[in-house]
């Protein structure tokens, strides 16, 4: 039997523990059903404003021209249509059809105002019989929005926009679960001023998704001399792979100083089972997956799936509880370990290629020796002109 990816968040049951952020690919029911009927766990619609808007002017993404592209950087400046199309009950038939499985909508308003009008129109929805809207995921930290701070780097503001978001009868009365979408952190005093502020609010947020976008990064095309992206200066959020360190480092520290009320979702550079394992064994609940579903598609979350299933059987895992938030402390024998599996590894390599060697060609290899002797034989012919029709 395959190990079980079944996982909680806010309460809330999953299949498996991973979905997909709010970002590219997540802005209309369409790609929202292309999600639902991959493995993922859940579906996050793409952070919504009051009303739809465009965006920033393109070209407003860029990716690393590897193969295998290591950073990713965009400054969309959240386009999207608006949280009435997000709510209507013909955008969740489509977008999770008879999957059951949890939607969530993502908001980000250009001012608390905004937010509190957002959250009074879900909540109205909810009332009316809409009740496939599992939570609410709350945006404090997209570095995209011209002229507008991350948030939540200003923990006076994220305390008084907590505060009066989750003082809406959408918390307090029918108990709607609040996410909170974080920024990244990179000093320890800020770490624990985030977490005190979370701390404070946690009969209402009931999980944080770190982390965001790495805000105002560059990147530069030499042929033009001129920033790759348009807007802002060419100044971006940076994703991708180049991220997963900080952000496994914001899951540890998060899971570390957040009460137990509070699930941590690890989202940041996630493209294979093995970087969701690593979320998970630093603490999180579930493992989000944005600029991988961004390149791939959703059948990115059929093969991270397969590939933690894979993982997991082979540790002897038979849950994610096994091993959640177990990350152990550095050791002699730790590394003596590691070395041990990375040697049978580098072995197996070796005698692999030995084997290859000594077998001869391939009959692919055969096959391409045959072709390469007729065109040549075509060649020559047709130069001395022995061939006769």
């Amino acid at each position: 039997m395959a190990p079980s990816l079944k996982t909680k968040v806010a309460s809330i049951p999953l299949e498996t523990c991973v979905y997909n952020a709010s970002g590219p690919r997540t802005g209309s029911a369409q790609a929202l059903s292309r999600i639902s009927a991959s493995k993922a766990g859940a579906v996050l619609a793409k952070s919504a404003t009051l009303a739809s808007q465009t965006g920033n002017p393109l070209p407003r993404t860029w990716h690393h021209d590897a193969e295998e592209s290591h950073a990713s950087m965009n400054s969309e400046g959240l386009p999207n249509l608006g949280i009435e199309y997000y709510i209507k009950t013909e955008t969740i038939d489509e977008a999770i059809s008879d999957t059951g499985k949890p939607y969530f909508v993502s908001i980000s308003g250009k001012n608390t105002d905004d937010n509190m009008k957002m959250l009074d129109m879900i909540y109205e929805k909810i009332k009316t019989g809409e009740a496939r809207i599992a939570g609410v995921e709350l945006n404090l930290a997209c570095p995209n929005i011209i002229g507008k701070p991350i948030i939540a780097y200003d923990f006076e503001q994220m305390d008084s926009v907590l505060k009066s978001i989750c003082a809406m009868p959408m918390f307090t009365e029918a108990k709607i679960p609040l996410g909170v979408k974080m920024p990244p952190y990179f000093d320890g005093p800020h770490y624990d001023r985030a977490a005190a502020v979370l701390n404070k609010y946690s009969d209402v947020v009931k999980y944080v998704a770190s982390i965001n976008t790495i805000g105002n990064c560059l990147a530069i095309d030499t042929v033009a001399e001129m920033p790759a992206i348009r807007s802002k200066g060419g100044f971006a959020g940076l994703s991708g792979r180049a991220v997963k360190y900080t952000a496994l480092a914001n899951v540890k520290k998060m899971r570390e100083l957040l009460v137990d009320d509070i699930d941590v979702v690890g989202v940041g550079g996630v493209y294979t089972g093995e970087d969701a394992f690593e979320m998970i064994l630093c603490g999180a609940s579930a493992v989000q997956v944005g600029t991988c579903h961004w390149n791939e598609g959703p059948k990115c979350f059929d093969r991270i799936c397969k590939e933690l299933e894979d993982l997991m059987a082979k540790k002897g895992y038979s849950s994610i509880e096994d091993f959640k938030g177990k990350l152990k402390e550095w050791s002699k024998e730790g590394v003596a370990k590691s070395r041990e599996v990375k040697a049978a590894k580098k072995k197996l390599a070796k005698d692999a290629t030995a084997t290859k060697a000594s077998s001869g060609p391939s009959a692919q290899d055969q096959m391409l020796t045959a072709l390469l002797i007729l065109v040549i034989a075509v060649l020559l012919a047709d130069k001395f002109d022995v061939i006769s029709i």
